[in-house]
């Protein structure tokens, strides 16, 4: 009751019972400012759409590309990037779960609020506007009924002073002392009645305005008041809304934030580099020392080389800087190989049919030896599978044939007798493959793989490019040029020597390879469309491709760059896109192709991959 009474004492209407004006514009700035708080809402919703989008759009634009690749040797550092970009999605939708229960939820309360606010306020104030001008009425009535007896007052004063003064003169007759003495009685009773009136009038207004000061208005301003006070606890529960929005949201922002730490614990990186390590490992041994090569003393197998060349061609080289025309044109008769040998241009064209769709061979043979058997056992261990599924399927038709076989009202075994042929030949197709790619990996398992990369075996020597055996060894050169075939001087290049094996086998029907190389552009060992086919196995009028055939300062045509290219190994030179450069030498087999170009420190030599460039060879 205490409290009740405070409260009481302390009302608008008690204390505020003069200041009308001021609480409608108290009440009026304060739904003002409700609604101002609802645009602030408004707007922090918008910019939480706005931020769930744009990180949205972020994961979108940063989400790794899938490669099959990727996805069977997959780092843990990228894993782990596709975990956060996992949980900031999820950011994104908690944030837009913000958004929404803020406008639901907070927003729409205030504009509900804010409108019942106004309307009662309205209904408060014209209340409170008609009882001030109800009595502003009465007390305008008291003040003429004031005027009425204040004026009624005078004249009959006025009245009786005349009545004396005309009874006191003795020059007046007796009937004009009549007169004003009747003129004084109903002046008198027009002041009584003027008198009466005014106070029934100050009677009414007193009563009216006690009634609107203590009982009307007070209760005008209370509800004015209580309008207020809503108004305000509505604002203090709209702000804690907004926060328990957030506070609702924070245990799975917390989960994701927990998320993303997870995945950066998750990345290891020694796992990491054991993944490069299996993805890029080659197989080959690393060089050996390379032997000290005396020029005082004569080289038998140079000799012996050389003497076997002329009497196969019956051509004199020189061993000058100089050239001949018989030079020029048997590098002619080189390029002769484009038209004159249909036989290596079949060849070439069953290797590229033996292609698979991601450009490798189906023997994957121009792979390093340990990503080849990585490959091939990868596709036993897929046709594997493909062989359970066809065997499985198989059984099903027998069994499916057995049971209409068994009772003809079920089905009839016809149907089935087709599927059946259809996927028994699968069947056979698939094993068959498999027992070929089985043969390949064991082959793969049983080689030696104590092989040098071949750009590790270029050495530069005055300016020309010799590739030689590991062991040294030209006698196997020499007893192929003796049967009449053509090898061109680096006889040891792996790519070489496994692009004639693949071709011999690809028309033995076999397409077995036993030797992979690399198809990076860099690795010395892939091929290209700019390639001479046939480079290494040619016809017995045909001439080996050796360096004492190409003079030094004669192009054998010219190349542009198709895309730029760093130079990290020695013998190598950089070029950028769309340079324009001659070429000196061309693709020996291993990928390279010797260009010259002129630069500010005069001409410059060296070798850039045949893949990197576009060649237009002189005719």
């Amino acid at each position: 009751m205490a409290a009740q009474e405070i409260d009481n004492s302390t009302t608008w209407g008690k204390e505020l019972w003069d200041q009308f004006d001021n609480i409608a514009t108290h009440t009026q700035k304060g739904i003002d400012f409700i609604e101002r708080f609802g645009g602030f809402i408004r707007d922090r919703s918008a910019i939480e759409v706005e931020y769930a989008l744009k990180l949205r759009r972020l994961v979108k634009n940063y989400q790794p590309k899938k490669s099959k690749e990727d996805e069977e040797n997959e780092f843990s550092s990228l894993i782990a990037f596709k975990n956060v970009l996992k949980e900031v999605a999820d950011l994104a939708g908690q944030r837009e779960v913000v958004a929404e229960n803020l406008q639901n939820q907070v927003l729409q309360g205030i504009l509900l609020l804010a409108k019942n606010l106004r309307e009662e306020r309205k209904k408060a104030l014209n209340q409170g506007a008609s009882l001030t001008q109800s009595l502003h009425t009465q007390i305008g009535t008291l003040d003429r009924a004031k005027r009425s007896y204040e004026k009624a007052f005078r004249e009959a004063e006025k009245a009786i002073e005349s009545y004396h003064k005309a009874d006191a003169d003795f020059h007046l007759s007796r009937a004009d002392v009549e007169k004003q003495r009747v003129n004084m009685n109903i002046r008198n009773s027009q002041s009584e009645d003027a008198k009466s009136e005014y106070a029934n009038q100050l009677q009414i207004t007193n009563k009216q305005q006690q009634q609107h000061y203590q009982i009307a208005l007070p209760e005008v301003f209370n509800r004015l008041q209580e309008l207020d006070e809503k108004r305000t606890r509505g604002m203090k529960e709209f702000i804690k809304r907004s926060a328990d929005v957030e506070y609702e949201v924070s245990p799975i922002i917390a989960h994701c934030l927990e998320g993303i730490v997870k995945a950066a614990d998750s990345i290891n990186e020694k796992d990491d580099s054991m993944i490069v390590i299996e993805k890029y490992q080659s197989g080959f041994q690393p060089p050996g020392d390379i032997p000290f090569e005396d020029l005082s003393k004569p080289d038998p197998d140079a000799a012996n080389n050389s003497q076997t060349h002329n009497s196969s061609t019956g051509l004199n080289h020189m061993t000058g800087k100089g050239t001949t025309k018989d030079k020029l044109k048997k590098r002619v008769g080189i390029f002769g190989i484009f038209t004159g040998n249909k036989k290596i241009l079949e060849a070439c064209i069953n290797v590229k049919n033996n292609l698979s769709t991601d450009g490798l061979k189906e023997d994957f043979s121009d792979l390093p030896p340990t990503q080849r058997r990585k490959k091939l056992t990868a596709k036993v261990q897929e046709l594997q599978q493909k062989v359970a599924q066809e065997q499985a399927a198989s059984d099903g038709l027998m069994k499916m044939k057995g049971v209409y076989e068994a009772n003809s009202m079920l089905g009839d075994p016809r149907t089935v007798e087709e599927q059946l042929n259809e996927s028994v030949n699968r069947l056979d197709r698939l094993r068959h493959e498999l027992l070929r790619y089985q043969k390949l990996l064991e082959q793969a398992n049983n080689q030696s793989f104590i092989q040098h990369s071949p750009q590790s075996n270029r050495v530069i020597q005055n300016g020309q490019r010799s590739s030689r055996h590991s062991n040294g060894s030209s006698n196997h050169e020499n007893s192929h040029e003796d049967n009449g075939e053509d090898h061109p001087d680096d006889a040891g290049s792996l790519s070489r020597s496994a692009s004639e094996s693949s071709v011999q086998q690809a028309q033995n029907g076999l397409n077995i390879n036993n030797n992979g190389s690399s198809a990076s552009p860099e690795s010395g060992l892939g091929t290209s469309h700019t390639s001479l086919p046939g480079s290494g196995q040619g016809s017995t009028n045909e001439q080996p491709m050796n360096e004492e055939f190409y003079e030094a300062d004669t192009p054998l045509g010219t190349c542009r760059a198709l895309y730029p290219f760093d130079a990290t190994s020695e013998g190598s030179i950089p070029m950028s896109e769309g340079e324009e450069l001659q070429v000196i030498e061309v693709d020996q087999g291993d990928g390279w192709t010797r260009v010259r170009r002129f630069s500010s420190k005069g001409w410059e030599e060296g070798f850039v991959p045949t893949s990197y460039i576009e060649c237009t060879l002189y005719a």
